[in-house]
């Protein structure tokens, strides 16, 4: 069990999409959920993607500047998986 940084569920781990930071500047979407690395989840919903676009969720569990493009990255991601 696992708790989205947007909206603060917990769900399992099947239902939420891993960031994981691999050092300070490098960040990437963890499709396997095993990467090495500080990882972070969000739910596979667009209204939490949006939310943590808006509100730098991701920014602030990694008390680190996340580029806009992994937020970007992690909208299209989910909106592949919704269709």
């Amino acid at each position: 069990m696992r708790r989205c940084v947007s909206c603060r569920e917990i769900k399992n781990k099947s239902e939420l999409l891993r960031v994981v930071r691999k050092s300070d500047e490098i960040f990437e979407i963890d499709f396997t959920g095993n990467a090495d690395g500080r990882g972070a989840y969000i739910c596979k919903n667009l209204t939490c993607a949006n939310n943590n676009k808006k509100r730098k969720y991701l920014d602030k569990s990694f008390k680190s500047k996340v580029p806009i493009d992994i937020y970007e990255k992690i909208i299209s991601v989910i909106d592949d998986i919704d269709e």
